[in-house]
């Protein structure tokens, strides 16, 4: 490998770390009070939004296969994420604008940050998807871009579970849905609704909603940016690469047990 791999590699290992850490005690507490605020919502409201966010995305999803950029086929590791870094930059501000746009037009343009935010993600990973030579074309691949989401935006024991799933990709085929349609879409919502409330309820304040849209949608676009590079680096270095027939991978990935086994 070279340098370049190396370093990255070694970034793949903590960030791999990271994602099977177990939950803190803030983030106990806080999935604590909002499963007990979902507790109060009426099955009715929580079946309408999973439908609407369903919708939305499987929408998004599917336009934006249309837009993004055709699968990179050559390149090493370095030229490709020199690449996503200046996608993942330029997306950023793009999220930025429109963040501090919305934010400054009060409260019912407030509302209309979340379904152009959730857009601009989904396209800024159909983008890195292509770069790391991945096409949407496949629904597989758009489950994973899916399960990238999670990871960015989820709780911490949530998050464990997708890491699990995600890992050894190629081999998961057999387990995963068979359509769309067969995605958890009711945690999907849940768990990243959770995770951007307190962020995002800023910005809905008269005078301060326009700064922190800026912020804040720049940092979850950073966030969501590096979190694709890693998912993406796993699949890179699960390749078969070393002279004994195993992968980089296989030697860097630790152990992990799903949560709840």
């Amino acid at each position: 490998m070279s340098a370049y791999d190396t370093q990255a590699l070694e970034e793949l290992r903590h960030w791999q770390h990271e994602m099977q850490r177990g939950p803190g005690l803030w983030n106990r507490a806080t999935s604590g009070v909002q499963r007990k605020i979902n507790s109060y919502i009426p099955e009715k409201v929580h079946a309408s939004i999973t439908a609407v966010i369903k919708q939305m995305t499987q929408a998004v999803l599917g336009g934006s296969n249309f837009t993004a950029s055709p699968p990179l086929t050559e390149g090493g590791l370095e030229d490709r994420e020199a690449r996503v870094r200046a996608t993942i930059d330029r997306y950023r501000k793009t999220a930025a604008v429109e963040g501090g746009i919305t934010g400054a037009g009060g409260f019912l343009l407030g509302l209309a940050d979340f379904p152009l935010l959730l857009s601009i993600k989904l396209k800024l990973l159909f983008e890195i998807a292509a770069l790391y030579g991945f096409s949407g074309d496949d629904y597989r691949e758009r489950l994973y871009l899916l399960y990238i989401f999670q990871l960015a935006f989820s709780s911490d024991e949530h998050r464990a579970d997708v890491y699990w799933k995600m890992q050894r990709w190629h081999e998961q085929s057999s387990e995963l849905p068979n359509s769309l349609d067969g995605f958890d879409w009711r945690k999907f919502q849940q768990q990243y609704r959770d995770y951007i409330d307190l962020a995002k309820l800023a910005q809905l304040l008269p005078i301060v909603g326009a700064p922190v849209g800026v912020i804040v949608n720049n940092r979850l676009l950073k966030k969501l940016g590096l979190t694709a590079m890693n998912a993406y680096r796993m699949r890179w270095f699960e390749r078969p690469a070393l002279s004994n027939g195993s992968s980089v991978r296989e030697q860097a990935t630790p152990s992990h047990t799903p949560s709840g086994t």
